[in-house]
């Protein structure tokens, strides 16, 4: 039977449980000599908490995408905290819709492609770690940034920004530039507590299908539709 972790999460999967599993077993043997019963139960119930938490954490649930090409899926798991128009100069050349996902710890965290398309560029940008909850943080904060060309009509040039957290101190980008992604294909991890957003073109095609306090899965959820192909399919 397979297992359902990530294996972005090597090596902490295996580092950060054997250390707590060893915890559990030197607690009770050094901590019967001067603390009571009911202090060694709280901290091996302490102990197995984490170590569960952190499996939980690195968990990677089967997900099947829904199918319909003029959908754009949300690329991670978590709570929409921001909807806006903004200018984006660097890949899309105009106004672009962003929407903006925070991840809780408590979140699965795999990243996944919101469609069918080719990956033109990645590009790293060192940062600071300020809560990845506040919409500020993706303009401040380490990211990644996944510069994407739609394969399937219209051909639109989209982003995914990997966003380092308060908590998160990794990104994990396992594609390169060249590759092509299906939609909900996975392609990283965003490390303990982090944020991702997705940058589409503004054109009146462009349908925003969620809104601010929304919960979505990466894969699952649809946040944009194209409503109808404008001249020339861009």
């Amino acid at each position: 039977m397979r297992i359902p972790l990530t294996k972005y999460g090597w090596p902490q999967v295996v580092i950060f449980p054997a250390v707590v599993l060893t915890l559990m077993v030197i607690c009770p043997l050094a901590g019967k000599a001067f603390l009571p019963l009911w202090a060694i139960v709280s901290i091996e119930a302490l102990l197995a908490s984490v170590c569960v938490w952190v499996l939980m954490f690195f968990r990677d649930p089967y997900r099947s995408p829904p199918s319909d090409k003029n959908l754009l899926l949300a690329p991670a798991d978590g709570r929409i905290t921001d909807i806006e128009i903004i200018e984006e100069d660097n890949f899309i050349g105009g106004d672009a819709l962003r929407v903006g996902i925070f991840m809780s710890i408590f979140n699965t965290h795999i990243n996944r492609a919101p469609c069918n398309a080719k990956v033109e560029k990645i590009t790293y940008k060192k940062g600071k770690y300020k809560n990845a909850a506040n919409p500020q943080s993706g303009r401040v904060n380490e990211s990644k940034d996944l510069a994407l060309l739609r394969t399937d009509s219209p051909q639109q040039r989209l982003i995914v920004r990997q966003i380092s957290g308060a908590i998160a101190r990794r990104i994990v980008c396992e594609i390169s530039e060249g590759k092509e992604l299906t939609g909900g294909q996975k392609f990283g991890m965003i490390k303990f507590g982090s944020r991702t957003e997705l940058y589409v073109p503004a054109r009146e095609n462009v349908k925003c299908l969620v809104q601010i306090g929304d919960k979505v899965k990466a894969g699952l959820t649809p946040l944009v539709k194209y409503e109808g192909t404008p001249p020339g399919g861009k």
